[in-house]
């Protein structure tokens, strides 16, 4: 068992197989009354670097562990913000072997398209989720009429979350549902979901178990920063929406860079917000090149400084909603070179953020995905 001393409480992890926990995660404070714990994977590329090679070998493992021959068509849903990359690396893996299935996000940023339900993260600093009908006839069908639902996120701790994106799915018209599947970093809900729900469901994860959370009675109540906004933001969007808010089958890279990787050279790719699987398929390109390259990104999620966190910085976010957006674990001195990647203009990077990225030895990129 891990047991871990929170200012707000004691966390508590027991682990169902011979895992080593402190390899796929650390623990760290939300600013959010909600749910002041917070699960840090050291394999996602969200708030601790991450190598491209060790987030691909996740995606690797998650694919294979999802059930063959599933009832067709297939529909992956990724979730917003912290999952959409892994569930685009998971839908890469798993459609490489030649089974089929649509990939769509959620996403808090509304776009172009045909917006087919809304639902709720409860416990999050961002409760609102859209979901959009693919763009593609083909695609839209597959989503229509799927039968096998795959659900993807980081971790699950409860199973609500996933729950409450079935019911609206449901309610929107989904109606030939025969099985669902979740795929997760850390899976602690215990098979809630499946409970829940009148049809098969089968989980999938890199480590299952359970967790109890023990508050301090005398503790502060954590203080969340307004960051719950889903909205259109003075930014014009990219136009490639090319990777799972309007609908993926095939994956390739659109994003790119001015970079010619060297020997030794180390280099950063930062993703911004839901904007992380161009990224890392950047990543990925340079890391084939012969660079040292590790992959992370900004968030809108308010984390405090201490354990898994060890430093952060705060500033405008880069859509134009006038949000706090943080990013934490990089420090600008350990790279020679750093890319930070938008999919709006450059123009509405906040200044401190560039200051704060060119303050060491690195060069800095910005690439913008048109």
């Amino acid at each position: 068992m891990l047991k871990i001393e929170l200012s707000t409480g004691v966390i508590s992890v027991c682990s169902d197989g011979q895992v080593d926990l402190s390899s796929l995660f650390d623990m760290a404070e939300r600013n959010n009354p909600k749910r002041s714990f917070l699960f840090v994977s050291k394999v996602l590329g969200k708030h601790i670097p991450v190598t491209p090679s060790a987030m691909k070998a996740s995606h690797q493992t998650l694919a294979n562990k999802i059930p063959d021959q599933l009832p067709e068509p297939v529909l992956f849903i990724g979730m917003a913000e912290t999952a959409v990359g892994l569930a685009a690396g998971v839908h890469r893996e798993y459609t490489r072997s030649g089974r089929k299935a649509c990939l769509v996000t959620s996403t808090r940023h509304p776009v172009d398209g045909e917006l087919f339900c809304e639902f709720k993260e409860n416990h999050s600093h961002a409760t609102d989720h859209l979901i959009y009908l693919p763009q593609d006839p083909q695609q839209r069908e597959q989503f229509l009429n799927a039968k096998t639902l795959v659900l993807i996120d980081d971790e699950a701790t409860t199973g609500n979350t996933f729950f409450n994106l079935y019911q609206a799915l449901s309610a929107a018209g989904i109606s030939q549902l025969s099985q669902v599947v979740t795929a997760t970093l850390t899976n602690w809900s215990d098979n809630t979901l499946g409970a829940r729900l009148d049809i098969p469901t089968n989980e999938v994860s890199l480590v299952s178990g359970s967790w109890s959370w023990e508050p301090k009675p005398d503790a502060p109540v954590p203080v969340m920063p307004s960051v719950n906004v889903t909205a259109r933001g003075l930014a014009p969007m990219a136009k490639q929406q090319n990777w799972g808010r309007l609908g993926c089958e095939h994956h390739q890279r659109t994003l790119v860079s001015h970079h010619t990787p060297a020997g030794g050279d180390k280099v950063l790719i930062l993703g911004t917000g839901e904007f992380m699987w161009q990224p890392f398929m950047l990543g990925e390109h340079l890391e084939a090149a012969g660079a040292e390259v590790y992959l992370s990104s900004t968030t809108r999620s308010p984390i405090s400084i201490g354990k898994a966190i060890k430093c952060g910085i705060a500033f405008s976010d880069n859509y134009g909603l006038g949000i706090a957006n943080f990013m934490y674990n990089i420090f600008p001195d350990e790279y020679q070179h750093i890319i930070l990647c938008t999919e709006t203009p450059a123009s509405f990077i906040d200044p401190k953020l560039c200051a704060y990225l060119s303050s060491g030895k690195a060069t800095l990129e910005i690439a913008v995905h048109d």
